[in-house]
């Protein structure tokens, strides 16, 4: 195996993880917001898709390593840790908002992360895998550019809750 095989597979390996985690992340969140219905409409729909991208990358690291336990214990670690940030959020009082800026950086992490498998994906002349990629990175683009776009209004709306001691926070 090349040295260009080596870390597309470590970098397959870590953005399978990275989709793990973010399932988790997206799921306490879709239980936990109650007052901002968009917001929650939209995190659904993105853990339906990130959930599709999970098993895209699945169905690619069985093509190309059939890795087993390491994947297991990676995904482990990024789920756990996605649990520690969920806790950590419901202590906050400005869960959502903080929880929308945090989607928001996760996104574009996704963003870079699938570039590069891109460019290793067309390196490597895996252009199965490179259609996987883009299809991922398109869905990651429009996430983030719809947190973008309502991240102004996520806050003003939880300032106008908060003030009138309405529940703001989720």
């Amino acid at each position: 195996m090349t040295h260009a095989q080596d870390n597309f597979l470590t970098w397959l390996r870590a953005a399978h993880a990275m989709e793990e985690q973010a399932i988790t992340m997206l799921a306490a969140q879709s239980r936990r917001i109650e007052s901002y219905p968009d917001l929650k409409a939209r995190i659904i729909a993105h853990l339906h898709e990130t959930e599709g991208h999970a098993q895209a990358l699945k169905d690619l690291l069985d093509q190309f390593s059939g890795s087993g336990g390491a994947l297991a214990l990676k995904d482990m670690a990024a789920k756990l840790a996605a649990k520690a940030q969920g806790v950590g959020g419901m202590l906050t009082s400005d869960e959502v908002v903080r929880g929308t800026m945090t989607g928001y950086a996760f996104e574009h992490l996704e963003i870079a992360s699938y570039r590069v498998l891109i460019a290793a994906a067309d390196e490597l002349e895996e252009m199965g895998a490179k259609l996987v990629f883009e299809q991922i990175l398109a869905e990651e683009i429009a996430m983030a550019e719809w947190l973008e776009a309502n991240l102004d209004t996520i806050t003003r709306i939880f300032l106008m809750r908060d003030e009138r001691d309405l529940m703001a926070k989720r």
